[in-house]
């Protein structure tokens, strides 16, 4: 048996830290802030970073390093860095990279809060943002100017569950010498690689499927080196790092990503199925149904097709909010990825500070749903959704 090329599944469970001298079988909790030193040369040595060891958890810490690592080997990443939140991560990955007057590409259906960091926040620094629709990759060369750095997108997108074809994103970026970064948080890096495609960093939000079970925050970037080691830099020195007993969990949840992501993945193809054959649904988007528009290119890029499901209700955004009011056992919350099933109404919650123009240039109607399909018996999902239509 070759221990060189190991499976998914077990880099998951088997990327550990070394053991300490209690040779213990899983790894244990290192809450320490900081490290000691063997002598004034060992000290200024690791300062001087002429030593690779921890020296403060803000920089380093055994658990997050773990973690790290994981999440470096099921990517095909090189370098990573672990931080408190998914937006933590992916402020600071713009920050690091970009300098005032940079220009940013972004496809138009991002999380909420990407886009209101974009339109609000970078700009404080002369650095601007021009969109593109997931259906018009073409004009992104048409849109690239001499001070864009970076190309961003998402998929599946937040949350219209759109898909992007990555390899083309990942061919302009190389073209034009600029960075791809893509939010793999709705696919996992169990369902995609974005790094197979080209894309030269990839964001995750760990508080979702990651961590699975709506426990902790966490945020992770991985990618090329030498673009790590400016976020790690930034990072180190502003201090937006994952908390070990964060980074702890989130480890231990990885162990179990696989399987857990399978039967999300089972249950929310049952779902959209279900849903697509109800007369007061417009339209039911899910990246596996065959009706999705980007069909073929999810069953490309994706291994399955992930637990969200997205779909319209006949009668605008009253009709919405009365499809949550009628929910009984299944939570009204604006996270996902757990293992309770989660409805949420994207236009009165997560994207309702956007202008309903830019709300629906991403397809974020009224009477649009997302749901997170948990890991319940699929007939009690079912059966409250259909209760929830009647």
């Amino acid at each position: 048996m070759s221990l060189e090329h190991l499976s998914f599944e077990t880099e998951a469970i088997r990327t550990q830290i070394g053991r300490s001298q209690y040779l213990e079988h899983s790894a244990p909790l290192f809450l320490t802030s900081s490290y000691v030193f063997e002598d004034a040369e060992d000290m200024r040595a690791s300062f001087a970073d002429e030593k690779d060891r921890n020296i403060y958890s803000r920089y380093s810490n055994p658990n997050t390093t773990e973690f790290i690592d994981k999440i470096c080997k099921m990517e095909g990443a090189e370098r990573g860095y672990a931080f408190a939140s998914g937006m933590s991560a992916v402020f600071s990955t713009f920050a690091a990279l970009l300098n005032a007057g940079d220009h940013i590409i972004s496809s138009q259906s991002v999380f909420g809060s990407t886009q209101t960091m974009c339109n609000n926040i970078l700009p404080k620094w002369n650095i601007s943002t021009t969109y593109f629709k997931i259906d018009e990759l073409d004009i992104i060369e048409r849109l690239i100017q001499p001070n864009t750095k970076v190309i961003y997108a998402e998929s599946p997108t937040n949350p219209a569950v759109d898909i992007l074809d990555l390899e083309r994103l990942g061919e302009i970026a190389a073209k034009h010498n600029l960075i791809l970064i893509i939010d793999n948080c709705f696919a996992t890096p169990y369902l995609q690689q974005p790094i197979k495609f080209g894309a030269h960093l990839v964001i995750h939000s760990a508080t979702k499927l990651i961590d699975g079970q709506g426990r902790v925050l966490g945020g992770v970037t991985v990618g090329r080196a030498d673009l790590m080691q400016k976020i790690y830099l930034f990072s180190r020195n502003t201090g937006p790092a994952l908390s070990p007993f964060n980074a702890w969990i989130l480890s231990k949840s990885l162990e179990t990503l696989p399987v857990r992501v399978d039967k999300h993945c089972e249950n929310a193809l049952k779902v959209a199925e279900f849903l697509e054959q109800k007369d007061k649904v417009n339209m039911v988007k899910y990246p596996f149904l065959k009706s999705h528009p980007q069909y073929k290119l999810a069953k490309k890029q994706m291994k399955l097709g992930g637990n969200v499901v997205a779909f319209e209700i006949k009668g605008g955004i009253d009709a919405g909010r009365t499809f949550l009011n009628n929910i009984k056992l299944l939570s009204l919350s604006a996270n996902l990825g757990d293992t309770r099933t989660i409805v949420t109404h994207p236009a009165s919650t997560t994207h309702a500070k956007l202008a309903e123009e830019d709300r629906l240039k991403t397809g974020i109607t009224g009477g649009l749903v997302r749901i997170s399909v948990g890991l319940e018996n699929v007939n009690d999902i079912l059966s409250d959704l259909d209760q929830a239509l009647r």
